[in-house]
């Protein structure tokens, strides 16, 4: 894995630091200060991308609210054992690394992807129409909800080992949880061994509590 270009200025720096100082302290409703658990609902800010804590009260007021200005998180987590990529249409998307997620940005009208790299989420260009394809074989992506749900790939086993590729689709806060990990544990030129124990760790975490969903299943 490698840091890439310059990241990106769209907001998502602003989320991940977020992300990890909730993550170090006590948390609150950022809607109406009342105190929030763990494990607790997130809302996202469309325009700035910006993660909001939110207790249930206050992230069911922006359920299905496309039109708002914050969008509720879903808890959504599946796991694709049957999604098709092939290795040329990986490699046609020109991402630096065997790691991203994508998503349906509104502001933008556009699916966007992003990577994680030791200076945070990094902002790649992908062909629209590359996109299009990997969608038409892949019917459960069409149900993704805008700017809240992501396609999670993880490629690295594959390329490294020869180890099956992993898709997931997933709420987007869990990808910039995984940017946080990578940010915080990197070392050096490699990383070191302490970000890929906590790489292992997340995907672990995450193929427990996914719905697994095989063949073309629009889910």
């Amino acid at each position: 894995m490698n840091s890439g270009p310059t990241p990106s200025l769209d907001g998502s720096a602003s989320f991940l630091k977020q992300f990890v100082k909730r993550r170090q302290s006590a948390e609150r409703c950022e809607l109406c200060g009342n105190s929030v658990p763990a494990s607790h609902q997130h809302l996202l800010e469309i325009a700035s991308r910006r993660l909001l804590c939110a207790c249930e009260a206050c992230a069911m007021l922006f359920s299905a609210q496309a039109t708002m200005k914050y969008r509720r998180v879903p808890r959504r987590n599946l796991a694709l054992p049957s999604f098709q990529m092939t290795d040329a249409q990986w490699e046609g998307l020109n991402i630096p690394i065997n790691m991203a997620f994508f998503f349906f940005s509104t502001p933008t009208s556009r699916v966007e992807v992003m990577y994680p790299s030791p200076a945070g989420a990094t902002e790649a260009m992908v062909s629209q129409e590359a996109w299009t394809e990997i969608v038409a074989a892949n019917p459960v992506l069409s149900t993704l909800e805008p700017d809240v749900e992501a396609l999670l790939v993880n490629r690295v086993g594959h390329a490294r080992e020869g180890m099956a590729a992993e898709y997931f689709v997933v709420p987007v806060d869990e990808c910039f949880k995984l940017v946080g990990l990578i940010r915080l544990h990197w070392k050096g030129l490699s990383g070191g061994t302490e970000v890929w124990v906590e790489i292992g760790r997340f995907f672990t975490e995450l193929r427990e509590k996914s719905r697994v969903v095989s063949g073309a299943a629009h889910a």
